[in-house]
């Protein structure tokens, strides 16, 4: 795949971060900038995680999150907004008040559970994440088990993919994309949904233990390429084509599920 360069949207990244480096805010920064972005954060938690799992979770302080946001918002400005680990109801109901605050498109990654298992989003957060999160949706990325919380549709084959994306429109996203690395199969399906219509990615699935940060490097990818002024479906298709490159290339790293090798491109341009 070839890599734009230009424009340099500005992304600003709410959400927690990873101290193994492999999800969260790392891997947001990581992907934002090989996609021809520039990243900028407001961390949501801090999170004592590695390969093998989330050992220890440290929220920050509501004003403080905010207080980020904002230093970036009346500066830098954003172009896109991603959202991902955000814990709590009260983390949810002022992260919505700050995209309000802002005219840029945001990508929701609803993020419920670590790799590992670990829950990210307490249980009571989640009708807040329904009520306040998708309808701020320029586009929503969950996987199988995050639809299936939000929707309460049952999501293991591509009919139901679709059948929780049209129900995830229905309650205000402007666009879905349904991940489909939990549905099984021999290929991956990942299905992108708007009230005009939908469009498969469709690829190989690879047998490997290293899709740590899989759903925060295709979100913010996808943040990325809409910060740069792209199509909802080219911004897309990249971001889906990066990943799953930087998939098959992961570096073993650790000995849980490893990271994805999130500069590839680098190499590639030698």
């Amino acid at each position: 795949m070839r890599i734009m360069t230009s424009p340099l949207g500005r992304v600003l990244i709410i959400a927690g971060s990873d101290s193994g480096g492999g999800a969260g805010i790392q891997a947001d920064i990581k992907a934002v900038t090989m996609l021809g972005g520039y990243a900028a954060t407001a961390i949501t938690a801090i999170t004592v995680q590695n390969t093998l799992g989330v050992h220890d979770v440290h929220p920050l302080p509501l004003d403080l999150i905010e207080a980020q946001a904002r230093a970036v918002l009346d500066d830098i400005g954003a172009d896109a907004i991603k959202t991902g680990m955000l814990g709590s109801t009260a983390v949810v109901e002022r992260v919505a008040a700050i995209l309000d605050s802002s005219d840029a498109p945001a990508v929701i990654d609803p993020v419920m559970i670590a790799k590992g298992g670990a829950a990210l989003l307490a249980d009571d957060a989640v009708a807040a994440v329904r009520s306040l999160m998708i309808p701020r949706a320029a586009l929503l990325t969950p996987n199988a088990p995050e639809a299936e919380a939000l929707t309460g549709v049952a999501v293991n084959d591509l009919d139901s993919q679709r059948r929780a994306g049209e129900a995830l429109l229905a309650m205000g996203a402007r666009a879905v994309l349904m991940k489909g690395g939990h549905v099984p199969g021999a290929t991956v399906v990942d299905l992108l949904l708007t009230p005009t219509g939908e469009t498969l990615l469709e690829g190989e699935r690879f047998a490997t233990r290293n899709t740590h940060g899989t759903g925060c490097t295709l979100a913010s990818a996808c943040a990325a390429g809409l910060a740069r002024g792209l199509p909802l479906e080219v911004a897309v298709a990249e971001a889906w084509a990066y990943v799953a490159e930087a998939i098959r290339r992961a570096p073993g790293l650790g000995a849980g599920h490893g990271p994805l090798d999130h500069g590839w491109p680098l190499r590639d341009r030698k």
